[in-house]
């Protein structure tokens, strides 16, 4: 049974920072690229950033290129994502997702108060 479980959110302060894991289940993790996704109050989904399986490629939708770091460990099959310098904009429900087999996390709330 494949799971995603993703934790870390919280209420931070604008500026502030924080980072999210996302422990994953039941299909093989270390051969599938990862994503964060992210749904802001009242807005579509929208893409965060991506890993690639070993770790060297990542990509990063424009507004939280330079402040936010994607990572993964295939050996504990976790993928986090680290945010710094957080605005209140940031303020969304994060989605761990595997884009390949399309398996979704229930989501780690963020709230960034300013």
């Amino acid at each position: 049974q494949v799971q995603l479980v993703e934790s870390g959110g919280d209420l931070v302060q604008s500026g502030g920072s924080l980072t999210l894991s996302c422990a994953a289940s039941g299909f093989g993790f270390s051969v599938y690229d990862m994503s964060w996704w992210r749904q802001r109050p009242g807005k579509d989904r929208e893409f965060v950033a991506r890993i690639g399986t070993s770790g060297t490629m990542t990509t990063y939708a424009d507004s939280v290129k330079g402040r936010f770091i994607i990572s993964r460990d295939n050996d504990k099959n976790m993928v986090y994502l680290q945010m710094n310098s957080l605005k209140s904009e940031d303020t969304a429900l994060y989605e761990c997702y595997v884009p390949t087999l399309r398996y979704w996390g229930q989501g780690t709330q963020v709230t960034v108060s300013s």
